[in-house]
């Protein structure tokens, strides 16, 4: 039997116009028979820390009471060898000329999906993902994703991907680790100093990881993989 794999999926500033030049979009995975053991042991650290094992763990809920919380939670992801995520960095959105590329704003959101996800998947092995609900175009996305993926790896019986499906992140411990991976790498690259807390969680992703989270890392890079796009330009 084919190997079994859910990614879990969030993004940030994905909308063309809403004033944010910097776009993001990430995915942790995790062979499917892990995912319990993972989630029971971030509910854990979370009741170490004195919180209700269903807070949500979100990057905007980062605070100086919280640190603590949240370096634990970073600690465990770099300790669990089961884990792993991808982020792709849209650095500034300013630069996107789709009429010169003949395609809108979704048709180049959906390459970027692609992007993200075309170096975790394995034909060898089967998937199900796991989206955030961010809005009411939820069942729509997930088709569109779906027809995209299933095209781009010949896979037009749906057999490597299965299943790609919306979820709430406050139920789903490895979507809310999703999103506070995304939150470092984001931070970092968006130039914010605001926040010391946050600061402090960003550098020790940079540390665990060894990555300045600002730049590409190696294709090969299975733990915390960064892909840096560059829009293209004419002439």
């Amino acid at each position: 039997m084919p190997e079994l794999i859910n990614i879990y999926c969030d993004e940030s500033c994905h909308q063309e116009r809403d004033h944010h030049g910097v776009m993001l979009l990430g995915a942790t995975w995790c062979r499917q028979d892990k995912v319990r053991q993972a989630a029971e042991r971030l509910r854990e650290i979370k009741v170490a820390h004195g919180m209700s094992p269903y807070f949500e763990a979100k990057w905007t809920k980062v605070s100086p009471a919280k640190v603590a919380l949240y370096r634990d939670l970073i600690d465990y992801y770099f300790d669990d060898d089961d884990l792993h995520a991808r982020v792709l960095i849209v650095p500034d959105k300013s630069m996107l000329n789709h009429e010169a590329f003949a395609q809108t704003h979704d048709e180049w959101y959906y390459k970027m999906y692609f992007q993200l996800l075309e170096v975790i998947i394995d034909p060898k092995s089967t998937y199900h993902v796991y989206l955030d609900i961010k809005d009411t175009l939820g069942a729509e996305k997930v088709r569109k994703l779906h027809e995209v993926l299933a095209n781009a790896n010949y896979d037009f019986s749906r057999k490597i991907v299965q299943r790609i499906q919306t979820v709430r992140s406050h139920e789903v411990e490895l979507l809310q680790l999703t999103d506070l991976l995304m939150g470092a790498v984001g931070y970092a690259n968006r130039d914010l100093a605001s926040s010391p807390a946050k600061q402090n969680l960003v550098s020790r992703v940079v540390q665990r990881s060894g990555y300045n989270l600002r730049t590409t890392t190696l294709y090969q890079e299975s733990k915390l993989s960064i892909f840096k796009w560059q829009a293209k330009r004419l002439g």
